[in-house]
């Protein structure tokens, strides 16, 4: 067990620290605003080749800008495209193709085939060949907690090729006890998420802490029961809107142990 330091200043003991990854440990707001981008241009062809008028397809394109969180300064961080899982956000596609007015089994099978030729096009499912870097000072505390003894553990939305990937290629594996990923039931943004990983860190929820940029992330951390709740900012070029955090933090710097 260490102290955890907030800019000097002692917070807490911990045993285990877990972590969201993108937009918290993962340089991901290029790569997720191309994706979005991507489906939305799939989704006009699609629509337009199906028939629909160009003032339709116009809606389309725009609700789906709103929905995904995509901005002129680029990914708003409390989009769908920024936190949801893949499953969530071919749901919300699904939900404004009905508002230009598809049935709802069409929708779902259009936003299928949407995501499906995205895939393609983006160099295979959530494009695994294309590095995320990690963000800055994030390596330096994650070996932090590696030499004292604190294990690490990562939690996302994203699949667990995803995660693995992402490890693998920033050469982080041996830095990380345990993941949870969107392919484990059940997902996260669900408390039970939280207290099933810590089962198998051999943790209590209240001897971690629990770092991401999401409120919802913050919330499922505070209902599990963890010990300290962090919001980090860091990750985005528009800051994320957190109140559901305990501590804040803007860079990993911030953060020691002692």
């Amino acid at each position: 067990m260490g102290t955890l330091l907030l800019r000097g200043e002692a917070i807490g003991a911990v045993k285990g620290v877990l972590f969201d990854k993108d937009g918290t440990l993962s340089n991901s707001e290029s790569h997720l605003f191309n994706l979005a981008q991507l489906r939305i241009q799939e989704a006009s062809k699609l629509l337009l080749k199906n028939g629909h008028s160009l003032t339709a397809i116009k809606d389309l394109e725009n609700l789906l800008t709103k929905a995904y969180g995509l901005t002129e300064k680029g990914v708003n961080p409390n989009g769908t495209i920024a936190i949801a899982s893949r499953e969530h956000n071919l749901i919300s596609t699904a939900t404004i193709l009905c508002l230009i007015g598809e049935t709802w089994p069409q929708a779902i099978d259009l936003s299928s085939s949407i995501f499906q030729m995205v895939d393609v096009l983006d160099g295979g499912k959530n494009n695994y060949a294309k590095k995320r870097t990690i963000l800055p000072g994030a390596i330096n505390f994650l070996k932090e907690l590696k030499g004292n003894a604190i294990c690490s553990a990562l939690i996302s939305n994203d699949t667990k090729v995803g995660i693995e990937n992402f490890l693998s290629q920033n050469n982080l594996i041996s830095l990380f006890a345990n993941i949870w990923s969107a392919d484990h039931q059940p997902a996260k943004p669900s408390p039970t998420a939280v207290k099933l990983l810590c089962k198998l860190l051999e943790l209590d929820p209240s001897e971690c802490a629990l770092i991401g940029d999401a409120d919802s992330d913050l919330r499922m951390a505070r209902q599990s029961g963890i010990g300290l709740v962090i919001g980090y900012t860091g990750g985005w070029i528009q800051k994320p809107k957190l109140n559901q955090h305990q501590y804040l933090i803007h860079n990993w710097d911030e953060l020691t142990i002692q």
